[in-house]
């Protein structure tokens, strides 16, 4: 009778299957998050699903007439109707990079030959400045799914893409970056880590 619930027991506990342990003190992300990989523009979770969606680019409606408002707002409401799968709608802050545009700036200063336009470039270029130092960012909008068939994704990638465009409202599909953007976001304050990343030489 002991021997045959001991065994049972042994069973009971070779059938148990607990999660693997994460290292302690690791420094990297995907140790402690239930992502694969972000490739081919979509997030791969360890069972195979992809993350991925669409970036919306942002329109202001308020400076249209209120028929036009009315219209387009009427338009998405047919639009979100018509999404018969599970979706995440979500807003990011990705911070604005202008260091082009203050390489420019440089060098128009240096090619000045008036004091009155030495002194207008080096007036934008403390904006451009005092717009870094105060870490200005652009709020990006998303709409996110999870699929793993890879002809549903394309299928319901175009579905966003023209129901939008149906709206006014211009859309791409998320690229490998946007996707990260979004994940540090929600893991480190929209601060982008580089642990563990190899830099080339």
């Amino acid at each position: 009778m002991n021997s045959k619930t001991n065994n049972n027991m042994n069973v009971n506990k070779k059938q148990t299957v607990n999660p693997p342990k994460k290292p302690a003190g690791s420094s990297y992300t995907e140790d402690w998050i239930n992502v694969k990989t972000i490739n081919n523009n979509m997030i791969v979770l360890p069972n195979n699903e992809k993350v991925t969606g669409v970036k919306i680019q942002p329109r202001n409606i308020f400076i249209l007439d209120p028929i036009q408002q009315q219209g387009i707002l009427n338009a998405l409401g047919n639009f979100y109707n018509l999404l018969n799968f599970e979706f995440w709608m979500i807003s990011a802050d990705r911070p604005v990079d202008i260091s082009v545009y203050q390489s420019q700036l440089q060098i128009m200063l240096q090619n000045a030959n008036t004091p009155a336009q030495y002194k207008i470039i080096s007036q934008d270029i403390e904006k451009a400045n005092m717009f870094v130092n105060n870490q200005v960012v652009d709020t990006e909008y998303y709409i996110l799914f999870k699929e793993k068939n890879p002809d549903e994704i394309g299928k319901r990638i175009r579905l966003l893409i023209n129901g939008l465009a149906n709206c006014g409202l211009n859309a791409s599909q998320t690229s490998n970056d946007d996707l990260r953007t979004i994940l540090d976001n929600f893991l480190n304050g929209g601060v982008r880590t580089e642990f563990g990343t190899v830099v080339a030489e």
